[in-house]
C-alpha cells in the first residue's frame, strides 16, 4: 500500500503547480485587470471569452498530438516526459507575463493580456491532456481508477490552497517563484512515476478525430460535464467580486477560498471510498446535490455576514471532492468500455474543450450580464448587490440541478458506471 501511495504522488504531484496555473489564470485575472489595472469589465469579458474559446477549439488537436507522443514513447516514458517539461517551462514564462505585463494604458493592456494568457493557456491544456491520458493508459478498475485521478485531483486542489495564500500574503512575484520551484519538483517526481506503453491504432493514423463522439457513453456523460462545469465556472469567475461587494471583507478573500479549496482537499479521501462503495456515477449525483444544497445558502448572506459566507465556503467545499473525483474516473472508464485506449489523448482533448467552454462562457456572459444588470464594480449598492447575488448564486444552483435531472434520464437509467 505504501508502494501504491508513492506511485500515486509520483504521477499526482504535478496536479500541484498546474492548480497554481490555474487558480490565478481563471479566478484572480477578471479582478487584476479590472479591478486594479482599470480595464474595461465588458472589455475584459470579450477578450477572455476570445481567448478561452480559442484555447479550447485546439484541444482535441492537442489531445491527438498527445496520443502520438504517448504511443511514441515506447517501453518508457522518456518522450512524454521531455515533452511535459518543455510545455511546463512555456507555462511559467506565460504565467510571469500575465500578471506582470510590461505594459501600460488600457489598450495596450488588453493586447498584452490576450497574447500572456493566451501562451498560458494553450501550454497548460496540453500539459493537462498529457498528464491526464497518462493516467488512462495505467487503467484497473474503479477504485484504482479513482485513486489516480484523486490523488492529482486532490495535490491540485492542495496547489490552490497555496496558491491562494501565497498570492494573497505575498503577491504575485512570490507566487511566480512559487510557481517555478514546485514545477520543477514535480517533474522531476513525474520523472519515476508508473508507465505502461501504448500504441497507435490506423484510425488515428488516419486523422479520426472524432471516433471519441461515435461512442454515446462518451456523448453523455460529456453533455452532464458541461452542464455541470457551467455551475461551477461562473463561480469561480465572480468570487472575487462576490467578497468585495456583497460581503465586503475583500480582505478575508484568501481566508475564505482558503476554507473551501481545504475542505475540498480534505473531502477527497472521504469521496474516494464513497466512489469505492457506490460507484463513481452515484457519487458524483451525491455531490451535485449537496452542492446545490450548501452553495444555495449564497442567496442570504449579505454585507458584513462573515460567519454565513464562511459556512457556505466549507459545506460546498466539502462536496468539492465529488467533482474532483467522479466525472475523470467515469471518464477513464469510458476510455476502457469503449477499447481506444489508444485514443486516451484524443478524448481527453475534448473533454478538456468542454472544460475551456465552460470557463469561456462564465467570463463571457457573467461578466456583461452583470453590467448589464446594473452591476458597477465601483459601487456597492443594493442593485448591484443584488444583481450579483442572482448570477453568482441562484445560476449556478439551476445549472447544477439541471445536471443532476439529466445523470438520472441520460446516465443513471443505463446501469453505467
Amino acid at each position: 500500500m505504501a508502494g501504491d501511495r508513492v506511485a500515486h504522488a509520483r504521477y499526482g504531484g504535478l496536479g500541484l503547480p498546474l492548480a497554481f496555473v490555474a487558480l490565478p489564470l481563471y479566478v484572480l485575472v477578471p479582478a487584476h485587470y479590472a479591478g486594479t489595472l482599470g480595464v474595461s469589465l465588458a472589455a475584459l469579458g470579450a477578450l477572455l471569452l476570445a481567448t478561452r474559446l480559442l484555447d479550447a477549439f485546439i484541444d482535441p488537436a492537442l489531445g491527438r498530438w498527445a496520443d502520438r507522443c504517448l504511443a511514441q514513447s515506447g517501453a518508457n516514458s522518456h518522450r512524454a516526459w521531455t515533452m511535459l517539461a518543455a510545455l511546463a517551462a512555456l507555462c511559467v514564462a506565460g504565467f510571469w507575463a500575465v500578471f506582470l505585463p510590461a505594459v501600460s494604458g488600457p489598450v495596450a493592456l488588453l493586447w498584452w493580456c490576450a497574447a500572456a494568457v493566451t501562451l498560458t493557456t494553450v501550454a497548460y491544456s496540453a500539459c493537462t491532456i498529457l498528464h491526464q491520458a497518462w493516467a488512462s493508459l495505467l487503467g484497473g478498475d474503479a477504485s484504482q481508477r479513482a485513486a489516480w485521478v484523486a490523488w492529482r485531483e486532490g495535490l491540485g486542489v492542495i496547489g490552490v490552497v497555496l496558491a491562494n495564500v501565497v498570492a494573497a500574503q505575498w503577491g504575485v512575484v512570490v507566487l511566480a517563484c512559487s510557481l517555478t520551484i514546485t514545477m520543477a519538483l514535480a517533474l522531476w517526481a513525474l520523472k519515476h512515476a508508473p508507465w505502461k506503453p501504448a500504441s497507435m491504432s490506423s484510425s488515428l493514423l488516419a486523422l479520426d478525430w472524432l471516433q471519441p463522439w461515435r461512442h454515446q457513453v462518451f456523448r453523455r456523460l460529456l453533455l452532464l460535464f458541461v452542464v455541470n462545469g457551467v455551475a461551477t465556472a461562473v463561480p469561480a469567475t465572480l468570487v472575487v467580486f462576490f467578497i468585495r461587494d456583497v460581503v465586503q471583507r475583500p480582505d478575508l478573500t484568501a481566508a475564505f477560498l482558503a476554507a473551501y479549496f481545504v475542505l475540498g482537499a480534505l473531502s477527497v479521501p472521504v469521496w474516494l471510498k464513497v466512489v469505492g462503495r457506490l460507484g463513481p456515477s452515484r457519487a458524483w449525483a451525491c455531490g451535485m446535490l449537496g452542492n446545490v444544497l450548501t452553495f444555495a445558502g449564497v442567496c442570504w448572506v449579505g454585507p458584513g455576514d462573515v460567519l454565513g459566507y464562511a459556512l457556505v465556503c466549507v459545506a460546498s467545499g466539502a462536496m468539492l471532492g465529488a467533482d474532483l473525483t467522479a466525472p475523470g474516473t467515469l471518464l477513464t472508464g469510458v476510455i476502457q468500455r469503449t477499447g481506444r485506449a489508444d485514443a486516451a489523448g484524443l478524448f481527453t482533448g475534448w473533454w478538456q474543450m468542454a472544460t475551456k467552454l465552460n470557463l469561456a462562457l462564465a467570463a463571457g456572459l457573467a461578466l456583461p450580464a452583470l453590467q448589464w444588470l446594473g452591476y458597477r464594480t465601483t459601487e456597492a449598492d443594493e442593485a448591484s448587490r443584488q444583481a450579483l447575488t442572482w448570477v453568482y448564486g441562484v445560476v449556478p444552483c439551476v445549472f447544477k440541478a439541471l445536471a443532476l435531472v439529466m445523470w438520472w434520464r441520460l446516465w443513471a437509467r443505463k446501469g453505467w458506471e
